[in-house]
């Protein structure tokens, strides 16, 4: 379950970002959210892979 944690801590971190980018028209929270989600894309590939090696090697 830290993975699931490391996670969920990822995209709740980007929440005040969301709120400053769409709520209060700030461009650099804009950069910093595309950051934040290619760092969480990057991380879910990760685990995607680590769930697939799980599964395989039963």
């Amino acid at each position: 379950m830290d993975k699931y944690n490391e996670l969920l801590e990822m995209v709740t971190s980007m929440e005040k970002d969301f709120q400053k980018f769409y709520d209060g028209d700030n461009k650099a929270a804009g950069t910093r959210i595309r950051k934040g989600l290619q760092d969480l894309k990057a991380h879910c590939q990760t685990l995607r892979l680590e769930v697939q090696e799980m599964k395989n090697n039963g």
